[in-house]
């Protein structure tokens, strides 16, 4: 005796199927059509420029960040505005109740008439919903707080997380919903539960920021439709998130003009350039081991740099403490920050200010050479716009540009000429 299973005529729910019923099936690539795909446009331009251009179709899109730095409040904000061009958005919160959601719309002005709240965290109920309301847009608030009825296990386990994460796009991917779902994160800044949650989704958010401070950085560090690393920045106002148009700006509005340790770089974050204040305390050490300490920067990356600069352009630095910032609470990584970083050392460490109209862009090799950067023009340009008057940037980058009237680009070889140069 040889047991059979007898497959049912209804698809599993394990099938991709859409809400009318129709089942995917192979499909030859050549008799695939190709049309251009059109992205939704949220009105917001920072959430546009961190998506690539807008919101795609059938998307996944994954926002984690700490507690309180307004996650629901972006979330409910994006949601009145994709009503506005004629969506329909389903707000599903496992977390808040319909009279306090209400709250919060009517403190950020958001409504709409096919704007639906759903409070519920059981996804059968969900699922039934989104069948009645046939929403464009649906928002899981949070992906932690839902229960799958068929898993056993306890809500916000590994195995639940999976499971709706994997229900939510199969019914975004079948029906071509876009599916905002937000994530809780752990005490190290990932995302809470298994990592294969960042890899079902086609998009993960990050957004970041001091509770402290008013400002909020929304990072992209996965995008299957655009660029990772891409930057959006906000500001919370009581009336909600507000766009930062000009950032750098904002980042540079408190330097002081005559201040020793500081020294500006134009970073590249995604395909926006960002001009940052990188600032250095360099002061004798008291205990035996010299302190490195640095906020918004590589601690490996300033260690390594100060190594440079004491065997490349002889400076004492082995008995003295060293305190580094990214001014504004921005987190900088990337090798162009490297000549701003030892600039602010140097200057730090003889006492002399740089030229307030100076601007830094290169990475410091281990021989003390500076070594071309990638996208050289849009960050000399935005340097220009902002009224800086010199920058210097790897004599290798020269070639094959023109470099504009409205700002003198210095072209340096080696570490040592850039401090003569800057330092005089």
């Amino acid at each position: 005796m040889v047991e059979e299973k007898v497959q049912s005529a209804t698809p599993t729910s394990s099938s991709r199927v859409s809400l009318a019923g129709v089942k995917t099936k192979p499909t030859k690539i050549k008799e695939i059509k190709m049309g251009q795909t059109p992205r939704t446009q949220t009105k917001i331009r920072e959430l546009d420029r961190v998506l690539g251009g807008g919101i795609v179709p059938g998307s996944l899109i994954l926002i984690g960040g700490d507690p309180g730095i307004g996650k629901s409040t972006l979330l409910l904000q994006v949601s009145g505005q994709l009503n506005k061009v004629g969506g329909t958005v389903l707000y599903v919160s496992g977390e808040e109740s319909a009279t306090q959601i209400k709250m919060r719309a009517d403190r950020l002005n958001v409504s709409g008439d096919a704007f639906y709240v759903y409070p519920e965290t059981d996804m059968g109920a969900i699922k039934q919903t989104i069948e009645d309301v046939k929403p464009d847009y649906v928002v899981i608030d949070s992906v932690q707080t839902m229960s799958e009825p068929d898993v056993s296990s306890a809500i916000g386990s590994v195995s639940q997380i999976r499971e709706v994460t994997a229900d939510l796009m199969q019914i975004g991917k079948s029906n071509g919903i876009t599916i905002f779902i937000v994530g809780h994160v752990t005490k190290g800044g990932a995302i809470a539960g298994p990592k294969i949650l960042e890899h079902m989704v086609d998009t993960v958010l990050y957004f970041e920021g001091d509770l402290h401070h008013t400002y909020r950085i929304l990072r992209s560090v996965k995008n299957r439709f655009g660029s990772t690393n891409e930057l959006g920045i906000f500001e919370m106002r009581e009336e909600g998130l507000a766009e930062v148009a000009n950032p750098s700006e904002i980042f540079l509005e408190e330097r002081l003009k005559n201040a020793t340790g500081s020294a500006i770089v134009v970073s590249m974050e995604g395909t926006r350039p960002i001009l940052v204040e990188i600032q250095a305390l360099i002061t004798p050490t008291v205990f035996g081991n010299a302190q490195r300490t640095a906020t918004g920067l590589n601690r490996n990356r300033v260690s390594l740099l100060m190594a440079v600069l004491e065997k490349r352009a002889n400076l004492m630095l082995q008995n003295q403490d060293a305190y580094l910032k990214a001014a504004g609470g921005v987190k900088l990584d990337e090798p162009a920050i490297d000549l701003a970083i030892a600039m602010s050392i140097a200057s730090s460490y003889r006492d002399q200010g740089t030229q307030p109209t100076d601007a830094f862009v290169g990475e410091v090799g281990l021989t003390g050479e500076i070594r071309r950067v990638n996208r050289i023009e849009q960050r000399v340009a935005e340097a220009e716009k902002l009224g800086f008057k010199r920058i210097f940037i790897p004599k290798n980058n020269l070639q094959g540009w023109q470099p504009p009237t409205g700002i003198d680009v210095v072209g340096v070889a080696t570490l040592s000429e850039a401090l003569k140069r800057a330092l005089n």
